[in-house]
């Protein structure tokens, strides 16, 4: 039986999942390890969900979770061996929707982005889901002009990057 809460939870997550996806995407790079940081992800927003109290939008809550997530278990060099929480996402009745991207230059740009720095990648991604400075402070935890430096140096990092491919 699904509770109020269940429900609720999955009313929010269904239609942003992709987002979440694509976090994925940049902290993994196979489809085995991208399908457990998304269950990891949703077991930790699932586990901080009766902590959200709507001061932010649910996608900020979602994009700091999920980044404090990857970038907790995807830390270069080595990679934590994920330890998934004794809770039965399943019974929330949560679907994987897979997450299918095509061309060469999504492909390049992903690549470079998968040699960039935690940050430089959580940086890169809210500006390509149009995140405002303010937001992308609030998420990151820093200062709104401080996230305008961070993402100049970023951008101009990926532009390189992309190139010299």
């Amino acid at each position: 039986m699904t509770t109020e809460l269940e429900k609720t939870f999955v009313d929010f997550f269904k239609p942003n999942q992709r987002l979440i996806h694509k976090i994925c995407r940049i902290y993994t790079d196979n489809d085995e390890d991208h399908k457990d940081l998304f269950q990891e992800i949703t077991v930790q927003l699932w586990k901080s969900f009766p902590g959200f109290k709507g001061d932010a939008k649910f996608t900020t809550w979602m994009y700091k979770v999920a980044l404090n997530t990857a970038i907790t278990l995807f830390r270069k060099p080595q990679k934590k061996e994920l330890k998934h929480a004794e809770i039965e996402v399943s019974s929330l009745k949560m679907e994987y929707e897979t997450y299918e991207d095509d061309g060469d230059k999504l492909k390049r740009m992903y690549k470079a982005i998968h040699e960039m720095s935690d940050v430089e990648k959580a940086l890169i991604m809210m500006y390509l889901e149009d995140k405002s400075y303010r937001e992308i402070g609030e998420i990151l935890g820093i200062t709104e002009g401080n996230a305008r430096v961070k993402m100049s140096r970023a951008k101009n990092n990926l532009k390189t990057k992309i190139n010299t491919k």
